[in-house]
């Protein structure tokens, strides 16, 4: 049967004749990511130059490829090829290349007309990755500037398709349909609970009648994890019976990946991640079994911490993942959540660029020459905080100056298609003459994990691994060497490995990564001397601090793995850390990670090294701080002077030096006060009634120049209010009404009081108090009776403006309002009176209120 895209072909290229920019929206499995870039190529429309098609996962790159490759009667490496980070099969004759978005990012780096490329196509655009977003900003820079023939292409399966029109106008737009067959979708009739998501899932699939169940079966699930908890407790059920169970994700091998994608010889039951969401398309399934989760990668940058949290997928993903059970029969797609838990969830999740780390986008495009972030044509902008925080991260590296221009060091960065944090410590390696152990640790760094994650029954494993890969060492990187060489030394023997727990695969990949990062290094420049001795474990130490500086840690105490670090944060290191007993440590990873079934969430270390102080202040001397200064201490309850060692803002050592300057004591006082962290018990209602009196007071009559009381101001008062004091028990309760009444000289405290009075005589002899409201107008609320015999409203300002008084009913309930008095007895009264004689009979109701006196005035009488 003829692909769906295929009856678009004309279209497309008459759209890519006329145009040099199009938006192609085809469903997934429509054939779009195999055929577009042939079309191209066959079509003529970009000459002699090549065809980069932009991925987001490098599983879908390196499988596109050779599906493509074999269409099109070649190699892979070939006519067609792929690149991805650190893995490369391209040659001279490649003219269309998969590649994952970032390797056309490093390659604007260093190429930034993009000479011989005729055409770029973002594919699968709608997951809106930075990468993605990035790139197609720099090429309609590119389009606009240097390269107006350069055709670019941007494809998505579900995309509102009117704000990427409207951002590269002009550009074509060539809609295709779908070759899809209906799906029915189904729900739970009531809520599991998320953290066993594999039981509900076999719980749900045990009711379906097997029979009816034809063709492949996918099912959806979170992660690697909840893969394998899936296949176990589904093995042995009827509906696996004479199917092959087989997981999907990106940390399995090229091998078992094609097992899972590619037609065999029975029906399948094949358990994945969001890879077959939409990079990967699988022939011949009929049901699919949503889980509903994904992982989702984040960033904090509040905090500047890496998050990786199961959350609940969009609607739009569950459309994307329900369609894979139609794209060759009828199907059908059970979601093992309630309908209206689906009404409640986000149409699209947040596209990335407002979710993760942007310092090496930053790097990149400072690189290029943007040097104002905020005004740089983002396709959709990030927030600021976001940007300072990589700016700042790539200020900590020595990538840019304190202008936040690059550096020769951020240039020399950009030689490494690696995290700017390892970069930097390739760097640093060069300069210790370390490089290939330090790109082995980066590689392992990259990769897929080295180490299987244990079962309840793995203890010998891990007995065996600890003495073997243990012992004395200082760092969890070094660990993972030993491991890595001890793979190595036995030829990656998989059932070796696997005995130790450890991943063959992964191993061999590793030392090929370092490779790839040792060439880098030495098309840089970085020495990296034959027959150099065994690095020295110490300059390693340096390198992964060079990078990771930010990230150091100090032990609380011997007795927890509790941790301070830089920036005010808490954290635990991970109990199988190598390091528990370093009192000073960096950490390569900083993650929030879930907890007890997602019921908690806690700031764990990992990939730990143990560095010593005085590399922080040869590292880097700016942020070193060395002398005495004022701090609370919070079990004293009270200011202390100190003698402190700080790096950045973590306290590395602190010892107490006696009695604290006064100003100094006073002031950091006042700033606890203002943050909360020390209740003022008398700055209460009264002193915020005084406050709003001033500024009423202050607005109506601005020649008085009266003070507006801004944060600063009131942060004045209360230093006054601190000054000399020293403990939080000698604040507390300081009253602050005479404070702030000597914030203003006499003659403007006498016309507050003549003005804007606390309160006014009515005519029983009653003081009420005036409320002057933020803003608003002020008002004396009183009994109805308080009033008898005045016939106009109390005044303020000299007798000039009139109260707006609340008047109340003897169970102090409105009853009206009004500013004019005479006009209230006249008109409103005698129908208030009626009400008022049948609910309060036991209250004087005279007929002529200005004649009669109010009940204080008639006590005060009798």
């Amino acid at each position: 049967m003829e692909l769906p895209i295929l009856q678009q072909r004309g279209a497309i290229l008459e759209a890519l004749r006329t145009h040099h920019r199009l938006v192609l929206e085809a469903p997934t499995g429509s054939g779009k990511s195999t055929q577009v870039p042939g079309m191209m190529l066959d079509g003529g429309v970009v000459g002699d130059g090549d065809i980069w098609v932009l991925q987001p996962r490098r599983v879908a790159a390196r499988m596109l490829a050779r599906r493509v490759a074999a269409e099109r009667g070649g190699p892979v490496g070939g006519e067609v090829g792929f690149q991805v980070r650190l893995e490369s099969a391209v040659g001279q004759d490649t003219r269309i290349r998969y590649v994952t978005e970032g390797v056309l990012l490093r390659r604007l780096t260093v190429d930034p007309k993009l000479e011989g490329t005729g055409a770029v196509v973002l594919d699968e655009f709608h997951e809106r990755h930075l990468e993605a977003d990035l790139t197609l900003a720099r090429l309609a820079a590119l389009q606009n500037s240097d390269r107006p023939d350069l055709k670019l292409v941007v494809m998505s399966a579900t995309l509102e398709a009117g704000a990427l029109l409207d951002y590269l106008a002009p550009a074509a737009h060539v809609r295709a349909e779908g070759r899809t067959f209906p799906v029915e979708i189904d729900y739970l009739p009531r809520r599991y609970a998320d953290d066993r998501v594999w039981d509900v899932a076999a719980e749900a699939m045990g009711r379906l009648d097997p029979a009816k169940v034809e063709g492949d079966v996918l099912v959806f699930m979170p992660g690697a994890f909840e893969i394998r908890k899936t296949l176990e407790v589904l093995r042995g059920t009827l509906l696996a019976r004479g199917r092959a169970l087989l997981p999907l994700h990106g940390e399995l091998p090229p091998r078992e990946q094609d097992a899972a994608v590619l037609p065999g010889d029975q029906p399948r039951l094949i358990v994945s991640t969001n890879l077959a969401e939409t990079s990967v398309t699988i022939d011949g399934v009929t049901l699919v079994v949503d889980g509903g989760l994904a992982r989702v990668a984040g960033y904090d940058p509040r905090r500047g911490i890496n998050t990786l949290l199961t959350e609940k997928i969009s609607r739009a993903s569950a459309d994307q993942r329900a369609g894979r059970a139609g794209r060759t029969r009828p199907g059908r797609c059970l979601r093992l959540w309630t309908q209206e838990d689906h009404a409640r969830r986000p149409e699209q999740l947040a596209a990335e660029v407002h979710r993760l780390d942007l310092s090496e986008a930053v790097l990149a495009l400072k690189a290029a020459g943007f040097t104002d972030l905020a005004a740089f044509a983002w396709f959709e902008a990030p927030g600021p905080e976001s940007l300072q925080r990589a700016e700042d991260l790539l200020g900590d590296l020595g990538a840019l100056d304190e202008a936040g221009a690059i550096t020769e060091t951020g240039r020399a960065m950009l030689a490494f298609p690696l995290h700017p944090r390892y970069a930097r410590l390739m760097l640093e390696a060069g300069q210790r003459q370390c490089v290939p152990s330090a790109a082995l640790l980066a590689a392992l760094a990259q990769g897929r994990p080295l180490f299987r994650r244990r079962g309840r029954g793995d203890r010998r494993q891990a007995e065996l691994q600890d003495d073997l890969f243990g012992g004395e060492t200082r760092s969890d990187f070094f660990r993972l060497m030993r491991a890595w060489n001890w793979a190595k030394a036995r030829g990656f023997d998989p059932r070796a490995a696997g005995k130790l727990g450890l991943n063959a695969a992964a191993a061999r990949e590793a030392g090929a990564i370092a490779a790839q990062i040792a060439r880098s290094a030495e098309r840089a420049g970085l020495e990296s001397p034959e027959n150099a001795p065994p690095a020295d474990e110490a300059d390693l130490r340096r390198c992964i601090l060079a990078g990771f500086s930010d990230h150091l840690a100090r032990r609380l105490d011997g007795g927890t793995l509790r941790c301070d670090l830089i920036h005010g944060r808490r954290a635990t290191l991970a109990r199988e850390s190598a390091v528990r007993d370093a009192p000073l440590l960096v950490a390569a990873e900083i993650r929030e990670v879930e907890q007890r079934g997602g019921e908690e969430v806690d700031t764990l270390l990992s990939l730990a090294t143990e560095v010593e102080e005085a590399w922080l202040r040869e590292l880097n001397p700016h942020a070193w701080h060395e002398g005495e200064t004022t701090t609370f201490d919070p079990h004293l309850k009270r200011v202390v002077a100190v003698r402190e060692r700080r790096f950045r803002d973590l306290v590395l050592a602190r010892e107490t030096r006696g009695e604290p300057d006064p100003d100094a004591a006073g002031a950091l006082l006042a700033k606890m006060i203002e943050a909360g962290e020390i209740p003022l018990r008398t700055w209460d209602e009264a002193v915020e009634a005084w406050l709003r009196r001033v500024a009423f007071l202050r607005a109506a009559q601005p020649e008085l120049e009266l003070p507006e009381f801004h944060a600063e101001d009131r942060r004045g008062v209360l230093e006054v209010l601190t000054h000399g004091e020293v403990t939080a028990k000698a604040v507390r309760d300081k009253p602050v009404l005479p404070v702030l009444r000597d914030w203003l000289r006499p003659e403007q405290r006498q016309a507050l009081d003549r003005l804007a009075p606390e309160r006014v005589t009515l005519p029983g002899g009653r003081q009420a108090r005036v409320t002057y409201p933020d803003g608003g107008e002020p008002y004396l609320a009183s009994r109805l009776q308080d009033f008898f015999g005045q016939r106009e409203s109390p005044r303020i300002l000299g007798g000039t403006h009139p109260l707006l008084l609340h008047l109340l009913a003897p169970n102090q309930r409105p009853l009206q309002m009004t500013k004019d008095l005479a006009s209230f007895w006249a008109n409103a009264y005698p129908e208030i009176r009626s009400e008022l004689k049948i609910r309060y009979p036991k209250h004087d109701w005279p007929e002529n209120p200005l004649t009669a006196q109010p009940p204080a005035a008639r006590k005060r009488g009798k």
